[in-house]
């Protein structure tokens, strides 16, 4: 649900003009939406011309081994190499762990890095660093990506420009948040779940009762009582640029892009099953039709990685197969849509694990060594970038960091990664210090 705030105003009986126009509660961005749409004239000025290249990042929050995934050591010892087998892909001498068939088979759609040096082995610190390209800093807080979207290429429609899916993202150090750059740049986060049968969005969908005409009819009687405060305050130029934002918060929940974005259920059961019947399979589902309705940036979150205990049973029966079924889908409907060359698609998590297995059959936090997938936006399909030891403990070939494929996703849709930035005090902050990744350029 949605409230059309504005934060100040109020009449002689103490009522404020905030609490009169109501839809509900904004609770996905943590402001007005009048606030959050009041920018996107400043936007549209600030904003310099870039590739219109659109972003969807999976976050798999906890850390996915690389062992037991993208990077096998099937020639070491069991207790580095566990319980899966290696399997071939449909890149000559690659192979990956037996539980990612789909993605093995679809290997030449995405990059592979497998010389990823997390330099972090702490959640929170992890979401932070990962998703920002910056390593924590107590003195400020960096912006995530699709905040810096937010901030530098605007609204490109009614729909926001950063659209988060669900709800699985450390926050105690900042990740996946807006930092300096102002909650103005928060994402608009949707924790309810696409795949269940009552779907609604909480910040779009009118509450019971609400209908699009007692909408309509708020707005008019809004309007009469601005009408009569202009006569006595002193300060009309302020309610009209109001009133702008208003219209601009009420355009986006009448919008027929916005509506027609969240209607998930207009798929066809075809497409919807080719995606999984999974809250994961149809938030990527969602996440394809929020790219298609204007939404630059998209960050689809997954929980339950950290698997110090029954690593293997995890992976094999709960995490892995809505994985091994999304993502290879929603690049082949990217590719038929179209959709391909102009949407970037990562798949980062926190770290690595451990390459020695635990008592508990789990593997535990490992700093030195982890995986990122990336497709689209002139990544080269079937490249497999870096190289780790015998045991997967350390990279020993192209060896690459999270600032660097930072550096790559702005390189990637038109963002200077050296652009400047500047807090809220006006300190310059550099945007981004890390190289790009060249093999995936």
């Amino acid at each position: 649900m949605l409230k059309l705030n504005s934060g100040f105003t109020r009449d002689c009986d103490g009522v404020s003009r905030r609490n009169f126009l109501q839809v509900g509660g904004l609770a996905g961005v943590g402001l007005s939406l009048p606030t959050f749409l009041g920018l996107r004239a400043a936007q549209a000025k600030a904003a310099k011309p870039a590739k219109d290249v659109n972003v969807i990042v999976v976050w798999s929050q906890g850390g996915v081994s690389h062992h037991d995934t993208f990077d096998p050591k099937p020639e070491a010892a069991v207790s580095v190499r566990g319980e899966f087998k290696a399997i071939d892909t449909a890149l000559p001498g690659v192979q990956f762990a037996e539980i990612l068939p789909r993605m093995a088979k679809e290997a030449k759609r995405f990059g592979l890095l497998r010389g990823w040096n997390p330099r972090n082995g702490a959640h929170g610190l992890a979401d932070q660093y990962v998703l920002s390209g910056k390593k924590v800093n107590p003195a400020i807080h960096y912006p995530t990506f699709g905040s810096v979207v937010s901030s530098v290429k605007g609204f490109k429609s009614a729909m926001p420009p950063f659209v988060q899916l669900g709800t699985s993202i450390d926050r105690r150090f900042g990740g996946g948040m807006p930092g300096f750059l102002g909650l103005e740049h928060g994402p608009f986060e949707m924790p309810a779940d696409p795949n269940a049968k009552q779907f609604t969005v909480r910040d779009i969908t009118p509450p019971a009762g609400v209908d699009m005409q007692r909408i309509s009819t708020r707005r008019s009687m809004l309007n009469t009582i601005d009408a009569l405060q202009r006569k006595v305050e002193l300060q009309p130029a302020a309610y009209d640029a109001l009133d702008e934002h208003y219209k601009a918060a009420l355009n986006m929940i009448t919008a027929p892009e916005t509506q027609r974005a969240f209607q998930i259920e207009k798929e066809s059961d075809k497409t919807r099953d080719g995606y999984g019947r999974t809250p994961f399979g149809q938030r990527m589902l969602l996440a394809r039709r929020l790219i298609e309705s204007g939404v630059r940036f998209v960050s689809v979150t997954d929980g339950g990685w950290d698997t110090h205990q029954n690593n293997f049973t995890s992976l094999k029966t709960r995490l892995i197969p809505p994985v091994d079924q999304a993502l290879p889908e929603l690049l082949i409907d990217l590719e038929q849509r179209g959709l391909l060359d102009s949407t970037l698609v990562l798949w980062l998590s926190d770290f690595g694990r451990t390459p020695k297995i635990n008592s508990a059959s789990g593997r535990d936090h490992w700093a030195t060594a982890g995986f990122a997938i990336a497709a689209g936006a002139g990544i080269p399909g079937g490249s497999v970038v870096g190289r780790t030891d015998d045991e997967g403990g350390y990279v020993v070939n192209d060896e690459y960091f999270s600032e660097d494929i930072a550096a790559t996703l702005f390189a990637k849709i038109g963002i200077d990664p050296h652009t400047m930035l500047t807090t809220t005090d006006g300190r310059p902050v550099v945007l981004n210090e890390g190289r790009v990744i060249r093999e995936w350029m």
